[in-house]
């Protein structure tokens, strides 16, 4: 099969490889039709993952057709479609059972990473029971892609750390596909006002389509005096980082008010400041997660009735033979305007 393999800081490419074979009785083979590119693919070519090693096979997203099963799992069957999470939970041990797949002993964030991911043709995942979902006749595949984890991440990582309510301010720091994700779920919740910070003036203009009250560029004024105008001094009651470097991070540590929750999705790969000087007697609480997708039920309820449209984050198309190209578009997203690129197997 073709798939895209890391080789190192800076190189992959799209090679042959094995078709992937069941190892353990709870695996399925999965073909995957459509996949796509996550920030956190560019954070392991800059070599800030260091637990996803040259040779891995990339891409924790996708949907697909179930191709073959281990003789222990019992809720799926080859031909059922499937949408792939991003985590891999064995369901039965101590942090899966406290909701916390993410940290699973035997899974967590391991596809394309730690083992063989889904930018390829065919997928071998393992703990296949709870980490799969059925895909409903007739659902739109295409927008399910975005409920591998983007979705799951901006809601759990940002909205449900950062405590949204009705009534409340956010930041939002970047309006990349994550802020975007933060953004559409957080209006779950009826704030009363959605501030998204970027200097990117076209995702800035998608994000005041997408429902944020007010959108701030920060290459034409300083973003935490306006959040302070805007607040009238007081700052965000949530302030999510959704970019995953020092500067954002020390934007939100400004920007928050009293009381209030700087909630972190970013990948960092260096160290942040964290000014403590400034916040020590401020009533804030920080927050970090990795998501566990505990919320992909909920979040697939919510897109089969119509209440969220993922499919707008999707920009650009490509097959897997374009897949380099992509990486090109969605790596320069200020000039080609890409948000999420779907991957057609």
């Amino acid at each position: 099969m073709k798939a895209l393999v890391y080789h190192g800081p800076g190189a992959c490419s799209l090679d042959e490889r094995p078709t992937p074979a069941l190892d353990d009785a709870t695996d399925a083979i999965v073909r995957v039709t459509r996949t796509t590119i996550c920030g956190t693919d560019l954070h392991i070519l800059k070599g800030d993952v260091p637990t996803c090693e040259p040779g891995r096979i990339l891409g924790h997203e996708g949907v697909g057709i179930v191709q073959e099963v281990g003789s222990a799992v019992t809720a799926y069957k080859p031909g059922d479609h499937v949408l792939i999470s991003c985590i891999s939970s064995c369901g039965k041990c101590e942090y899966c059972r406290r909701g916390m797949y993410s940290h699973c002993t035997t899974g967590g964030w391991i596809l394309g990473n730690r083992i063989d991911g889904t930018q390829a043709e065919y997928v071998r995942i393992p703990h296949a029971d709870t980490s799969l979902y059925h895909i409903a006749a007739g659902a739109d595949e295409d927008a399910l892609v975005m409920l591998s984890d983007i979705l799951p991440t901006g809601f759990e990582c940002g909205v449900l750390n950062g405590k949204v309510e009705p009534g409340s301010t956010v930041a939002i720091v970047g309006a990349g596909p994550i802020g975007l994700a933060a953004l559409l779920t957080a209006q779950f919740y009826s704030p009363a006002r959605i501030m998204m910070i970027d200097r990117d003036a076209n995702r800035l203009e998608i994000s005041r389509r997408f429902g944020a009250t007010d959108c701030i560029d920060i290459s034409a004024l300083d973003p935490a005096a306006a959040v302070m105008k805007l607040t009238e001094g007081v700052g965000a009651d949530c302030v999510i980082e959704a970019v995953g470097v020092p500067a954002s991070f020390e934007l939100c540590e400004a920007i928050v008010a009293p009381g209030g929750i700087i909630a972190n999705i970013g990948v960092h790969g260096v160290k942040a400041d964290l000014h403590l000087e400034k916040l020590w007697d401020r009533n804030i609480a920080i927050t970090t997660r990795l998501v566990d997708t505990v919320s992909t039920p909920m979040l697939l309820k919510t897109v089969r009735s119509g209440k969220l449209d993922p499919k707008q984050l999707i920009t650009h198309r490509f097959k897997l033979g374009e897949i380099d190209k992509a990486y090109e578009t969605f790596g320069h997203a200020a000039d080609t305007h890409a948000l999420k690129v779907l991957i057609e197997t």
